[in-house]
């Protein structure tokens, strides 16, 4: 009996051992291919990595989705807004932008968004959320309302989900477990599955060959996504209920875009319901879906330039 206790033991330990090793390597690689782009800036709470295009127009922090990283809009959405001077953040916990402690809600990184804005000295900027970086722009407007002059959201997590979607069910490890399948086992299952999630998110939508590399995908395939993306799963419903019953004080000016077609969040409830209950607010379909900022560059940036004429 002992010897097969340390048999098994033995086994655990060469078969954890290897899972390490697999995500270190897999983020050693994944950080090679996409490295940092841009400068950082320290807020409390964390430190958060950025790209200013430093273009002579409007200016407009831009806040990507789920993991995502700033590069979903460096790949194609800010060439088509050359004139604008772009903000692109990695948000708290995600891409190169680290956090002191856990991961934070999303109110808490609306809160360090809007302490970036006020470091990089920018006045009211256009605030532009991808995704689950909508919820964030969402939370900003609630709570920090002077700092931005108007929200353009784009294909955003604004209500509570009845259900998780398809592609994001398998449950997470609990809370006290998660950084244990972070390092072991998390990171050797997205390797395995990222292909099948990433067709998903983009469906109708083809992936882009060069997603991993010019649009920062392959940072999803480290032991921090995991740990950022779990907690955010976890935490969206939470954040949703709270702040959905204050829509209707939303002063800030609010502008919905949605793919028609998108696969992940539901445009009707996420889009049109949102449209309805925040005063003023508007919404366009356009063909596409859930990544139409790297699938449909063009008619995004069409739409935010009308955005920022009307804001």
């Amino acid at each position: 009996m002992k010897t097969s206790l340390k048999k098994a033991a033995a086994t655990t330990a060469l078969v954890g051992g290897g899972l390490v090793l697999w995500t270190a390597a897999t983020a050693a690689a994944a950080t090679a291919m996409v490295p940092a782009d841009g400068a950082f800036v320290d807020v409390p709470g964390g430190r958060l990595h950025y790209v200013d295009t430093g273009g002579p127009g409007p200016v407009a922090v831009m806040l990507h989705g789920l993991y995502g990283q700033l590069r979903n809009f460096s790949y194609a959405l800010a060439d088509e807004l050359s004139g604008y001077r772009l903000i692109l953040v990695d948000r708290p916990g995600w891409g190169y932008s680290t956090v002191t402690g856990t991961q934070p809600t999303v109110e808490e990184q609306a809160r360090m968004v809007a302490d970036l804005i006020d470091a990089l000295g920018l006045t009211r900027p256009l605030l532009v959320g991808h995704s689950m970086g909508g919820a964030v722009a969402l939370a900003l407007a609630l709570n920090h309302p002077a700092k931005v002059r108007a929200v353009a959201l784009i294909a955003p997590l604004t209500q509570p989900m009845r259900e998780m979607p398809a592609i994001l069910r398998t449950p997470p490890a609990p809370a006290p477990l998660r950084g244990l399948a972070a390092w072991t086992a998390a990171v050797p299952f997205l390797t395995l599955t990222g292909g099948a999630m990433a067709k998903h998110v983009f469906s109708p939508d083809p992936v882009p060959g060069d997603f991993g590399t010019r649009g920062g995908g392959a940072l999803a395939l480290r032991s921090s996504s995991y740990e950022a993306g779990t907690f955010e799963l976890h935490d969206a419903n939470r954040s949703m209920k709270a702040m959905t019953p204050r829509y209707g004080d939303i002063t800030t000016p609010v502008a919905i875009l949605y793919g028609r077609d998108d696969k992940l969040l539901d445009p009707a409830l996420q889009g049109t319901r949102t449209a309805g209950e925040i005063p003023g607010a508007t919404l366009k379909m356009i063909a596409g879906g859930h990544m139409i900022p790297v699938t449909h560059p063009a008619e995004t940036a069409a739409w935010l330039r009308e955005v920022a004429t009307l804001a």
